[in-house]
């Protein structure tokens, strides 16, 4: 058994299939996939630079979104560049430690975002529904916690699954039907029953997905009824821009993780699977500054100071 584990390793590498059934689409892929992810690097450098620079941001909510691009950063890092080498050459091949490294950095900042996109939704509802103390439960260094609360969260779990995955014995081939190393998608390489990995998977995947979702759609219940009191015009569009912005967001990161974590590897249509997962490791992280940027008086108030 152990031996069979140690097959891929000895081999030292795995191929990664990705888009070679659709060679005519790998062209056009290599060159959307690009263009998001040099997107993905403006946008959020330009979030990270500018929450800086300006006093003005300096607040909780922008020191968590400073924190999600960053984590956007680092998420796009980890397997878009070898994706990218995988369209455009024969070459589709990806050693077995950086098949490690990549699942466990992928695995571990997106649940970081999971955990992150909740601190989010209560910093807006402690700023709508308790604005009087806001300053008291949003205090830097408990934002300083939750922050770091967050991360911690995210790479104990990854560590957690990147061990239960790579322990299980692969069978003879090294073939891996993704363009990334993805828990499911490395479970049917397996040659024995992996059900335990897929109850596991299912368990951490609902405490990672389903409870922060919960949270979330709870937090902005209660921000729904309290906007539906407000008298100010005003204050009601700055809320719904805000909030808004931040489930749009949540949508769009959410769903697609939900339609891969939460039903068994041996369930899912891997064709589908792979257009799915393009869409939340390529298209979300890019466009997540611009959702959060394009109406927001915030920022552009700190272009303006920036440049004027």
């Amino acid at each position: 058994m152990i031996m069979e584990k140690m097959n891929a390793s000895s081999e030292g590498y795995f191929v990664l299939l990705g888009f070679s059934n659709w060679p005519h689409l790998e062209v056009v892929l290599f060159v959307v996939v690009l263009v998001f992810y040099l997107m993905t690097l403006t946008g959020n450098l330009f979030i990270i630079i500018l929450s800086y620079l300006d006093s003005h941001l300096h607040t909780p909510m922008y020191f968590f979104l400073s924190n999600l691009s960053f984590l956007d950063l680092c998420y796009s890092t980890s397997f878009i560049p070898q994706l990218l080498v995988n369209l455009w050459g024969p070459e589709k091949t990806i050693s077995y430690a950086g098949c490690m490294i990549q699942l466990y950095f992928s695995l571990a900042l997106g649940t970081t975002e999971c955990v992150l996109l909740v601190v989010m939704s209560y910093d807006r509802y402690a700023a709508v529904c308790r604005p009087l103390h806001y300053t008291v439960l949003m205090h830097p260094r408990f934002c300083q916690l939750l922050a770091a609360a967050c991360w911690v969260s995210g790479f104990t779990n990854s560590a957690l699954h990147s061990f239960f995955t790579f322990w299980v014995p692969l069978c003879g081939h090294r073939q891996v039907d993704h363009f990334l190393c993805e828990v499911p998608a490395l479970l049917r390489l397996s040659c024995v029953d992996i059900h335990a990995n897929e109850l596991t998977l299912m368990v951490m995947s609902s405490i990672f997905v389903l409870i922060p979702l919960i949270l979330i759609l709870s937090s902005y219940g209660a921000i729904a009824w309290a906007v539906l009191r407000m008298q100010s015009t005003t204050g009601l569009q700055k809320v719904f821009g805000t909030c808004g912005a931040h489930l749009m967001v949540v949508s769009l990161f959410f769903i697609p993780a939900m339609c891969i974590y939460l039903q068994p590897p041996s369930g899912n249509s891997q064709d589908q699977g792979k257009f799915i997962a393009l869409f939340y490791t390529v298209v979300t992280p890019s466009l997540n500054p611009l959702i959060y940027t394009l109406r927001n008086k915030d920022v552009r108030g700190a272009i303006k100071r920036l440049v004027g």
